[in-house]
């Protein structure tokens, strides 16, 4: 008998799949009300409220599973439940729908004005002339971001008459086409949009994406919205945009601080904004519940669950095995996405030497996940990374080879892309670490850490120092710097790596050096 504890309100239906289990026993109190029976819990149930913190894990020495009635894990300690063998488990899909549905609904709302209609009737006003609105039908919808949300939002578009073009680096041309719609780069996008939305991660490359800068790029009179999350909008440039006139309107759930108390776009007649409303519906309440105590059942069925957080539980033994590459192929994986901001076909992996003679598939899981894990809308584990990879219609391979070119082990990955490949080999060295020896056929020696930038060149003198001296005019002090070649005056490349982010402008300003052919800001 598996003893769960509900610590948050979550309604009988939403506990259906357990509810009907003979070996299942719930316990809906909280963690106070329950505290003489937490050491005889196997899983526990929350929402936001309740945070499952380590000390609270520390008298729940029977705990096996935390699961997440939603999508944030803010609440939960992840490091330290990991560090106890304890998996965590959410809901990432349950408010897909719901996430969809409240966007158009502000975009609608926006285009025709109707919570200020609205609150000048109630106010005894009769103001028709006032809030004449704009027709979404042969519109141009620009959407940032195409993951399972864009794509539903995308398909409503369609219903009402919208073109639909997108933005999106990692979209395959083949789901392009699929779903009808037209993919173009952000610069293509914005000035041919009449309304955007963006449907982004938040991660360091899309902070701030939608700035003062690209919004001067747009239509005069083009519409915002953001129900993704708050800061992919600059809120003070956005703000200025709406004052000059240049943007029209805009339509926010989500803010970077909230609640967003005293905001001056609040104070603007053309924004409209709900308290991150995306995810809050009946439906989506109950779905996000329906999974989760569905995953909670499958994992004391003996069974992998698709939506966990971190690292499922393994033997010791293969724990001991797997630890010294695990986060080598997570930052392969992670190089390598970043590396190539294009629709992706297929995946390979290869696996050589005598210290790999274990069941390689938690790597090559884990490998996936970090190449989507700033690439996708919703969280990628080793769980769900094979899953995520077909949806987008990449197919994922793995063998094993004898040839590890003399090293006790050897890791190779090729990603091939719609228009070009990109190969990189690594490889863990006992008291030394992780090491990428081989980066798109170049012999290369560095280890993945930090930030880290990537450049393409032309072997020719001058090339190196040049790149050098504008890091030292803007005050960037490199850390590290590797280079390698395959033939005096062919291509080459070089790595360095730096303390912080490099900024935008050093970038643009490093490829004005013609010998560069190709760059790339890596994170890890």
């Amino acid at each position: 008998m598996y003893r769960i504890l509900v610590a948050d309100a979550i309604k009988p239906e939403g506990l259906g799949p357990l509810a009907g289990a003979s070996n299942i026993l719930l316990i809906q109190k909280t963690v106070e009300e329950a505290a003489n029976e937490l050491e005889q819990i196997d899983a526990i149930l929350v929402r936001s409220a309740t945070k499952v913190t380590e000390d609270l894990m520390n008298g729940m020495p029977q705990l096996k599973i935390i699961a997440r009635a939603g999508v944030g894990v803010d609440n939960i300690d992840i490091p330290a439940a990991t560090k106890r063998g304890i998996v965590v488990v959410n809901a990432p899909d349950g408010n897909t729908i719901s996430t969809a549905e409240h966007t158009f609904a502000m975009m609608t709302s926006l285009m025709r004005h109707i919570p200020q209609a609205n609150a000048s009737l109630k106010n005894g006003e009769w103001k028709r002339s006032s809030y004449t609105g704009t027709e979404l039908r042969s519109k141009t919808l620009g959407i940032v971001g195409f993951g399972r949300i864009g794509g539903e939002i995308a398909k409503r578009a369609k219903v009402f008459g919208m073109e639909v073009i997108v933005y999106d680096p990692f979209l395959s041309a083949d789901r392009a086409k699929k779903m009808s719609v037209t993919s173009l780069s952000l610069e293509e996008l914005l000035p041919k949009a009449d309304i955007i939305t963006v449907h982004t991660p938040l991660t360091a490359e899309t902070r701030g994406l939608i700035n003062k800068e690209k919004l001067s790029t747009c239509k005069r009179g083009v519409y915002v919205l953001n129900c993704a999350r708050g800061g992919i909008l600059d809120e003070d440039d956005l703000y200025e945009m709406i004052v000059s006139g240049h943007v029209a309107g805009a339509a926010l759930d989500v803010f970077v601080e909230e609640p967003p108390l005293g905001h001056k776009l609040l104070e603007l007649e053309s924004v409209i904004a709900t308290p991150h409303l995306g995810a809050s519906t009946k439906e989506a309440q109950l779905n996000v519940a329906v999974q989760v105590a569905q995953e909670v059942l499958t994992y004391f069925e003996g069974n992998p669950v698709s939506s966990s957080i971190n690292l499922p539980a393994i033997s010791k033994e293969v724990f001991e095995k797997v630890q010294p590459f695990y986060q080598l192929v997570q930052q392969m994986g992670s190089i390598a996405s970043q590396c190539m901001k294009e629709g992706i076909q297929e995946i390979s992996v290869t696996y050589s030497g005598e210290s790999l003679d274990f069941d390689t598939a938690i790597l090559t899981k884990s490998l996936i996940s970090g190449f989507f894990k700033s690439r996708v809308d919703a969280p990628v584990n080793e769980v769900n990374a094979l899953l995520v990879a077909k949806e987008r219609g990449i197919t994922v391979g793995e063998k094993i080879s004898t040839d590890s070119l003399g090293y006790a082990n050897l890791i190779s990955l090729k990603v091939k892309g719609d228009n070009r490949e990109l190969t990189i080999s690594g490889t863990h060295i006992e008291n030394y670490g992780s090491r990428i020896v081989n980066l798109n056929g170049f012999k290369i020696d560095f280890h993945p850490e930090a930030h880290l930038l990537y450049i393409q060149h032309t072997d020719k003198p001058g090339v190196i120092g040049n790149v050098g001296k504008v890091l030292g005019d803007h005050e960037v002090n490199i850390a590290t710097m590797q280079v390698g070649r395959k033939e005096a005056g062919g291509e080459a490349i070089m790595v360095l790596s730096f303390d912080a982010p490099l900024e935008d402008k050093l970038k643009q300003v490093l490829m004005e050096t013609k010998e560069i052919t190709f760059m790339a800001r890596i994170s890890l």
